[in-house]
């Protein structure tokens, strides 16, 4: 298994994979293309994928840059341990079905870290899906040390009423809800 940088030749099998794991319409080439440069700072870059034997995407991570992503209403910056400016945020990760469970999410994690440390970000947030799997998305993030700021209800709602996303579990009108964590570098 190989943890490497996001590159534009991985975009096909990124949104393949983004879009098997977290539902219909939840990644296209514009959203690819628009987080990978909102990853990217002083010549690094802080998404990466994970690449397995036979050369396939088997998981990926993207991630934003400190200072670089749109604080919207879904955050809580006032509960931060970090100001904004040194805030990275977690946007999206994706193992796909038959390979989890071999620590792929933790090596892309890290990877991701040591970028943004290297970018100047002092801690990194995410939005994590609560309803995943077992809460397997909670459970990964809280073992490699986040901590749960609050909860969002109804986090992609309106991507499903208005941009055709489709969730995996509520299909076109989406009432999970959203863990807001951060991880400290």
């Amino acid at each position: 298994m190989s943890i490497l940088p996001l590159d534009p030749s991985h975009y096909p099998a990124v949104i393949e994979l983004g879009n098997l794991v977290h539902g219909e319409n939840y990644l296209d080439l514009d959203g690819i293309k628009m987080m990978h440069k909102l990853g990217t700072q002083h010549g690094l870059n802080a998404s990466f994928v994970a690449i397995d034997e036979s050369n396939q995407v088997v998981g990926f991570r993207t991630s934003y840059s400190a200072g670089q992503w749109p604080i919207d209403k879904w955050c809580s910056p006032a509960l931060w341990p970090v100001d904004e400016q040194h805030m990275a945020y977690f946007k999206c990760i994706a193992i796909h079905p038959d390979a989890q469970g071999q620590g792929i999410g933790p090596r892309l994690l890290k990877a991701s870290v040591e970028v943004l440390k290297q970018q100047g970000a002092k801690a990194g947030v995410s939005h994590l899906w609560q309803q995943s799997p077992g809460n397997g998305a909670v459970k990964y993030f809280t073992k490699a040390g986040g901590k749960l700021i609050k909860v969002h209800d109804d986090r992609w709602l309106d991507l499903t009423l208005y941009e055709g996303y489709r969730c995996t579990l509520c299909d076109t009108e989406c009432h999970c809800q959203a863990a807001e964590m951060v991880l400290e570098f």
